[in-house]
């Protein structure tokens, strides 16, 4: 089996890296600048603890010195990837299974949902529908990724915590496709459940980065400092409870107490979230797939959404004004 990873930073770099090392698939991945060169020349390396491997990786700069796949893993920030279809294209063949690791709503959600807003397009996340219609929803493999990666240098991934990528087709079926996948991650030394109801899971994670992330970004606090203040641990709670609502009047299952998973955040420490990284370094932040996606599901399931409004208002123009915030 032919499976490319477009776009191999943090996340798509330890895949491919574990992929690679594993040697049981057909590997590409799509990379880019001095992270490309650094691959080509001296191999994709992969730091463990202690221990580093160098795996053997084909590379390219360009999707179509590719062929086309029977996977495509898109490992890209939700706002890379509406610009990025031209170049995702040449991968895609009849049956070619594309796998979207985005954080936050997934532009595929109501695809196969049922329900009255089954096949409803997500203006926040895909506007004008053009990755609807760019991929094609009956290509989607969800997933939910959890390791903590970074990219130390060039061609030099450090992982720092977790293995576990969670699958699961949109329709709910456990598919030879996603089985097959499952497999593959397992046996390259992954976590990799197939789960009947993914999006109860995408909720899970969204829970937390749709209030700790924007909160962290205007206030520059870490998630233990987020926590410990009355103030702003009862903002985030807020949040959290008008998305549970909404969540739940979509069908999906919260395991959890949200207390707990307040907690939970905390418990990870003196951490900076994704968005307040992306703000100090000037890149663009994932505000419309954590909280305007959220938002708009509000409007579309007639939940209250006054605390969500109001710090994303606020979160935007911060982004705005500093130049991280990414039009769709």
């Amino acid at each position: 089996m032919r499976v490319a990873i477009f776009g191999a930073g943090a996340i798509g770099g330890y895949l491919a890296a574990k992929l690679a090392i594993a040697g049981n698939v057909d590997l590409s991945i799509v990379a880019r600048g001095a992270h490309l060169e650094a691959i080509k020349t001296s191999g994709l390396r992969l730091v463990e603890g202690d221990k580093e491997t160098i795996a053997s990786v084909k590379a390219a700069a360009r999707a179509d010195e590719l062929r086309e796949q029977d996977y495509v893993v898109l490992a890209l920030k939700a706002h890379s990837l509406a610009p990025a279809l031209g170049e995702i294209r040449p991968l895609l063949g009849k049956g070619t299974a594309v796998v979207t690791m985005q954080n936050g709503v997934p532009w595929w959600y109501f695809y196969k949902a049922g329900g009255a807003l089954e096949g409803t397009r997500l203006a926040s996340v895909d506007p004008g529908g053009a990755i609807w219609e760019g991929i094609g929803p009956e290509r989607v493999i969800g997933s939910v990724v959890y390791p903590a990666v970074e990219v130390d240098a060039p061609g030099l991934i450090r992982h720092v915590e977790g293995t576990r990528f969670s699958l699961g087709e949109p329709s709910g079926e456990k598919s030879d496709r996603v089985t097959w996948l499952a497999r593959e991650f397992v046996a390259a030394g992954l976590q990799s459940p197939v789960r009947e109801d993914i999006r109860s899971e995408i909720w899970v994670k969204l829970w937390g980065n749709l209030s700790f992330n924007p909160i962290s970004a205007l206030t520059g606090s870490t998630l233990a400092a987020i926590v410990a203040d009355e103030g702003t641990r009862a903002v985030a709670r807020a949040m959290m409870l008008e998305a549970q609502a909404i969540g739940e009047s979509l069908g999906v299952r919260f395991p959890i107490a949200v207390d707990r998973r307040i907690k939970g955040a905390g418990d990870v420490g003196e951490h900076k979230t994704s968005m307040l990284q992306d703000l100090e370094r000037g890149r663009p932040m994932e505000i419309d797939a954590l909280v305007t996606a959220v938002q708009e599901l509000g409007r579309l399931t007639s939940q209250p959404t006054p605390t969500i409004d109001s710090v994303l208002a606020l979160v935007r123009r911060l982004a705005i004004e500093r130049g991280c915030y990414s039009l769709l």
